[in-house]
């Protein structure tokens, strides 16, 4: 079997969560942050390694809030997502401030990550099976033999993935016959109208969704191999920059459906029926305190995950 690593991207600010470092927010009984669950349950499946993707000034408090714990438990590692890190012969745009997106985050691990990998949000909490079919998965990945990367993704119920404090965007799976992604359709504003949710596509047009439509929430398993993908489509995605566009993110979705599209990665998607919850907005976090007592009442997790 494989070894793993558990990469966690945790740059963002979160600027709707009221300009906070919502990543590090005290939500369990005993002050735990939501990455301790994740790592927790990472950690409980078999993944052997956390790699934190951060910024450099963020790094003494990662540390000191979560990274000093988990070393005791598993290898941890740091890498830095920085606005300046561009392939040779590219520049910054004037005016740029902000990172580049999940893609250029998970890029930053090139040099780090020598074995199969998932990657997940530090805000969110995706519960305990997930991880388990993503290590399943991961673990016994093999090489392509066939011309093709094999990856994953975890493929969550929409209807647990909204929040009730605000209107969300979500990626909306499209699977073929054999559970394969065949696209990823972003869509915005979704919030819950009784049996359905109502948002809008990405043109603009009004959308309605039943609640049982399977979406990505950030949560993929990777080969190594993926991180030379994602540098050259780097590259290609520098080169065709409107000149002045200074907002242009480049996303792990569309990478990976690109890679679909062109018949050079086949997608597996794992369903899982837990409920996802994160600290979007402030008023999430009282709701993310109650789920996660509710669950360490029922046994699920212990009083105090790490000490």
């Amino acid at each position: 079997m494989n070894q793993t690593a558990l990469v966690i991207m945790a740059a963002g600010m979160g600027s709707r969560y009221g300009g906070g470092i919502k990543q590090l927010e005290h939500v369990g009984p005993s002050g735990e942050i939501i990455m301790d669950y994740s790592i927790y349950d990472a950690l409980a499946a078999g993944f052997d390694k956390v790699i934190f993707i951060t910024r450099k000034d963020l790094e003494a408090e990662f540390r000191r809030v979560i990274g000093d714990r988990i070393e005791k438990h598993a290898k941890v590692e740091y890498v830095f997502q920085e606005l300046s890190n561009v392939p040779e012969g590219y520049t910054v745009p004037e005016g740029r401030t902000k990172p580049w997106g999940t893609g250029q985050a998970v890029l930053s691990c090139l040099g780090t990550i020598k074995e199969p990998f998932a990657v997940i949000n530090a805000d969110d909490y995706y519960g305990k099976e997930a991880f388990v079919k993503l290590h399943e998965f991961l673990a016994n990945v093999e090489a392509p033999k066939d011309g093709m990367y094999h990856f994953c993704m975890a493929g969550f119920v929409l209807g647990n993935t909204l929040s009730d404090n605000g209107i969300v965007t979500r990626g909306i799976c499209k699977v073929d016959a054999q559970g394969r992604l065949t696209n990823v359709e972003e869509t915005f504003g979704l919030e819950r109208d009784g049996e359905e949710a109502v948002g809008k596509t990405g043109s603009g047009e009004p959308l309605r969704l039943p609640l049982d439509s399977l979406v990505s929430m950030n949560m993929w398993g990777f080969t190594p191999d993926f991180l030379n993908e994602l540098g050259s489509g780097f590259a290609d995605f520098l080169q065709a920059l409107e000149p002045g566009d200074v907002k242009a993110e480049y996303l792990l979705p569309e990478v990976v459906g690109d890679l679909v599209r062109k018949g050079k990665a086949a997608v597996e998607v794992l369903h899982t029926n837990d409920k996802w919850f994160g600290v979007t907005y402030k008023e999430d976090k009282a709701t993310v305190v109650a789920a996660l007592r509710a669950l360490t009442d029922q046994g699920l997790y212990p009083e105090k995950l790490f000490e």
